[in-house]
């Protein structure tokens, strides 16, 4: 089979052949149909994560169908359509885990990382792992979803608001362009808040009932001025930028980020005492989350805009990735 590889951090991406691997106890093989590009498989291209496996196979946005499964799974049938996040498989027996809290596990395993990713023909997966694609999806659609989808579905879905409720998302990119539309399917007063009065007409498109642009709007004050957001996620990768929008949420409020960023987001005591508001982080979720954003994504219609590129163009494509420009999540396919 074919793997995209990464010899060590800031090698470049090799693509090499290797033996088709078996699977064993409570694992499945996964013939690869489509693997998101994700920011996060940086990690696996600088190192700058514990415990990643080299050679690395990025890839944590996989889809496909069971190839082989191991001697003992019984749950799961060759030719099932199922996807792989990153949420890779877990202990199940610390302290984490008894809690239910499974990403955050010190023993998870994340595809792409601790193991061999989706950047291949084939992948060995655990069975604890997959999630089960609805046939309403097509491969390269289902992929993004497994990361971008989860993280902004299930930070949405547990965030405490309720219909009709206004919620701000704060970002139309790989992250955003998803939470509109899962927001709005949700049944919230949905606001789409980013830089720049060119991506007013995409947000209203992908369900936004108002666009706020940033760069010409006090953010803040219009939130407020529709009576204070009950969460604002935010999808954005600068803690600078959230911080304004702290003054937009309201009683009992919650800015809920989801974007990964080095800058810290300043807080000023006397404005979240009042109203009781609060800032919050939340990951990604299981592959039970996956299977229920999928299902909602099937049902509803909620798709990302992705780019198609060949495996055998991977390093291009992650650095289309990397630019900022992709509209907005890239694709491999076998």
């Amino acid at each position: 089979m074919r793997v995209i590889q990464i010899a060590k951090p800031n090698a470049p991406f090799e693509l090499v052949e290797r033996p088709t691997p078996e699977p064993g106890p409570r694992q499945a093989r996964i013939k690869v149909e489509a693997c998101g590009i994700c920011h996060s498989d940086v990690f696996a291209a600088t190192g700058t994560f514990p415990g990643i496996h080299y050679p690395a196979v990025p890839g944590h946005e996989v889809a496909g169908r069971i190839d082989a499964i191991g001697p003992d799974v019984t749950t799961w049938k060759v030719g099932q359509r199922v996807g792989v996040g990153w949420f890779g498989g877990a202990c199940f027996v610390c302290d984490r885990c008894r809690r239910g809290d499974f990403i955050t596990c010190r023993n998870l395993k994340v595809p792409g990382l601790h193991y061999d990713g989706g950047y291949a023909d084939y992948l060995i997966a655990p069975i604890d792992a997959l999630a089960a694609i609805p046939d309403e999806l097509d491969a390269t659609a289902a992929a993004p979803l497994l990361c971008a989808g989860i993280t902004t579905f299930n930070a949405l879905r547990n965030a405490g608001a309720r219909p009709g409720d206004v919620i701000a998302i704060q970002g139309i990119g790989g992250l955003g362009h998803l939470a509109v539309q899962f927001a709005a399917k949700m049944g919230f007063h949905t606001v789409a808040v980013a830089r720049g009065k060119d991506k007013e007409k995409l947000a209203l498109e992908l369900g936004a009932h108002r666009y706020i642009d940033s760069e010409t709007e006090d953010a803040a004050a219009a939130l407020a001025a529709l009576g204070g957001a009950k969460v604002i996620l935010a999808t954005v990768t600068s803690g600078k930028a959230m911080t304004p929008l702290i003054d937009g949420l309201g009683i009992d409020g919650t800015l809920l980020v989801v974007g990964a960023s080095p800058e810290p987001i300043e807080v000023n005591p006397l404005h979240i005492i009042g109203q009781r508001r609060g800032v919050r982080g939340w990951p990604s979720g299981t592959s039970a989350d996956s299977e229920d954003t999928l299902r909602f994504s099937a049902l509803t219609g909620v798709a990302p805009m992705i780019e198609i590129y060949p495996l055998t163009k991977a390093a291009e494509a992650y650095q289309r990735m990397l630019s900022g420009k992709a509209r907005f999540r890239v694709v491999l396919v076998p």
